[in-house]
């Protein structure tokens, strides 16, 4: 496997692992909303700044895998067939 295959499957596998923790955060900040409301109290956070620490950290995650997604797009331009094979085997 040359240096530039490895680091494909690395960021491949990389922003996978990514958008699984903006799905956790996601259904986390679902969690703590209903939590919140259940025992009636305020997000101290989201009144003063109008974002939750969730809202921030989806926010940030968000733009992590938009980044590593342009990453991938860039380098799948200028991939040979045998790279852009490896894109599609499942990794773990």
């Amino acid at each position: 496997m040359t240096e530039r295959q490895r680091i494909l499957i690395q960021t491949a596998t990389d922003r996978d692992k990514v958008e699984a923790l903006l799905r956790e955060l996601i259904d986390a900040k679902a969690t703590s909303e209903r939590n919140m409301a259940q025992i009636k109290q305020p997000d101290f956070l989201k009144q003063v700044t109008g974002k939750s620490s969730l809202d921030n950290a989806i926010a940030n995650t968000q733009r992590m895998v938009e980044t590593l997604n342009r990453t991938l797009e860039q380098f799948k331009r200028e991939l040979s067939d045998e790279d852009l094979a490896l894109l599609d085997e499942p990794r773990a």
